[in-house]
């Protein structure tokens, strides 16, 4: 997946991480104020869906796809689950839709260098797909974030 391969990944991935984050938030500007669904449109490209799984106070957890029209279905893809760390400025790839966890791929510390590929290819692939998705101008409708209520005090 990635043909880039840093010497120091560890630090490089952080920083793909932190870009990553930049990018996600250029794409759907009101992303922490999501409830639960929102939908971003291109003209010709298909839909933007981001499905909001769990929001706490520090993260987001979501996944993001394109729905492509199929034999008369939707189908999502990729279906890449992403943590949000609003806290810290990071995004971190947790799986797309044709590999496997990395909670369930590696078990043992030792495989910390196999770890540290797998999470840098899941990553990086996001950050391509998220310059794709900005180059090809998806916009999210400020309808796709519910406006807080304000009492006025008078």
């Amino acid at each position: 997946m990635s043909s880039i391969q840093p010497v120091n990944k560890a630090m490089y991935l952080e920083h793909l991480c932190e870009t990553n984050y930049q990018k996600l938030l250029r794409l759907i500007p009101g992303l922490p104020e999501i409830e639960d669904n929102a939908v971003g449109c291109s003209q010709g490209k298909p839909s933007l869906h981001v499905q909001i799984l769990e929001k706490c106070t520090y993260t987001l957890t979501l996944t993001l796809s394109h729905c492509f029209n199929k034999n008369n279905r939707q189908l999502l893809e990729p279906a890449v689950k992403i943590r949000v760390y609003l806290d810290a400025g990071l995004v971190e790839v947790l799986r797309d839709h044709v590999r496997t966890p990395v909670s369930r791929v590696y078990r043992h510390s030792g495989q910390s260098r196999e770890i540290m590929d797998y999470k840098w290819s899941l990553n990086y692939f996001l950050s391509k797909w998220l310059d794709h998705c900005l180059q090809t101008d998806y916009a999210f409708s400020s309808e796709d974030f519910p406006v807080a209520a304000v009492d006025a005090v008078f």
